[in-house]
């Protein structure tokens, strides 16, 4: 019988270590996600069947993890307005 550990993080704390607790998701814990000390969302690992039940009923696609031969090569799209690189600046220049 395998014991999960359930550990209880924040919104902030989430975003800043994203992938630290993807990789506790990974090796069996749950993560048990709170907004101002209320509980919103659970992070759970996938089951070992139930990643193929969710590719057949076409909820997720599984990935090569490669990119597809000329991804880097292809053009990019415009961007409409200031990009976020322009909003950051300001924002850093105005102290906001």
């Amino acid at each position: 019988m395998v014991t999960m550990v359930m550990m209880s993080v924040g919104v902030a704390e989430l975003k800043a270590h994203l992938s630290e607790h993807l990789a506790r998701v990974r090796a069996g814990s749950e993560v048990l996600v709170t907004e101002r000390g209320r509980p919103v969302a659970r992070i759970v690992p996938v089951g070992s069947g139930e990643l193929d039940d969710l590719e057949r009923q076409g909820v997720v696609r599984a990935g090569s993890m490669r990119l597809p031969p000329g991804f880097l090569d292809e053009q990019r799209p415009e961007v409409a307005g200031p990009g976020v690189t322009d909003a950051l600046l300001e924002e850093r220049s105005t102290g906001r």
